[in-house]
């Protein structure tokens, strides 16, 4: 999955700067592919790459996580 990642952003950053600095035709449609293709495909792969095995209720302000942070500052004074 990171393999992937990595090689869907260096080629829409490619797409990005190809379509910037050749002065062609379909330079605008070079731009727009790789801004999609960064904000459709990568960004979301990667959030989920990185947050497929966390517990979300590790991040959440619930009582027993503030009873926890409360009881972590009074053992560290």
């Amino acid at each position: 999955m990171k393999y992937v990642i990595w090689i869907v952003f260096i080629a829409s950053i490619s797409s990005v700067l190809v379509g910037y600095f050749l002065d062609i035709k379909y330079s605008e449609q070079f731009i727009g592919s790789g801004v999609v293709g960064l904000f459709i495909i990568v960004f979301p792969l990667f959030i989920y790459y990185r947050w497929k095995d966390r517990n979300l209720k590790d991040y959440m302000l619930t009582q027993e996580n503030l009873d926890k942070m409360r009881d972590f500052k009074k053992n560290e004074k």
